[in-house]
């Protein structure tokens, strides 16, 4: 995949857009916020990182989202909370092995949100399963990719975290559009 076009698309998507994108990241990190700040709120984030996505996905595809968006999470939450629930465990059981393999896995399961904003009717192992299958392959390539942001995370440090307004947003749109390619591609089997 071609890391300018998939940034060229999601610049693209975000033209006129910048406002929802701005409003619907910032309140996407203040509810993550006070739900992670206790043990029984982050059990609730699955449908939060689902809308998250859903904001994304719709800007990449119709140049269109709202912050109503954010909450579409809820339309299949016990799904998406069984889903972020599982994602989490088993990328910890594989930090528990080294840090290097829990990172890997935590790849694998990266599609999982945009899978089941696409199929509300699978279940969360069978969407895990598809982002693993979907991955498959390509983990190294959307590691590249989130590296390729390292320099504009290190000027937001310098900018007081300012200038994440714009990085943010434009990272999340990157990776809705790296899906969408990911989607038309055929599957890697493993050998």
């Amino acid at each position: 995949m071609n890391r300018s076009e998939l940034k060229t698309l999601a610049k693209e998507s975000l033209k006129g857009n910048w406002g929802i994108a701005i409003g619907a990241m910032l309140l996407y990190m203040l509810i993550t916020y006070v739900l992670g700040a206790t043990a029984i709120g982050s059990i609730f984030l699955g449908f939060i990182v689902a809308g998250y996505c859903a904001v994304n996905l719709n800007l990449i595809r119709t140049k269109t989202a709202k912050i109503e968006d954010l909450f579409s999470g809820c339309n299949n939450f016990v799904t998406n909370f069984v889903a972020y629930l599982l994602m989490t465990i088993f990328t910890f059981l594989w930090t528990l092995l080294f840090i290097i393999p829990g990172i890997v896995k935590s790849y694998s399961y990266a599609m999982t949100m945009y899978i089941l904003n696409d199929h509300p009717e699978m279940s969360a192992s069978e969407a895990i399963t598809e982002s693993r299958k979907m991955m498959n392959g390509h983990k190294m390539e959307l590691f590249v990719l989130h590296l390729s942001f390292l320099g504009w995370i290190l000027l937001s440090v310098l900018t007081f975290g300012i200038l994440l307004l714009y990085v943010e947003p434009y990272m999340q749109a990157t990776q809705a559009a790296f899906y969408e390619k990911l989607k038309t591609m055929p599957v890697i089997e493993n050998n």
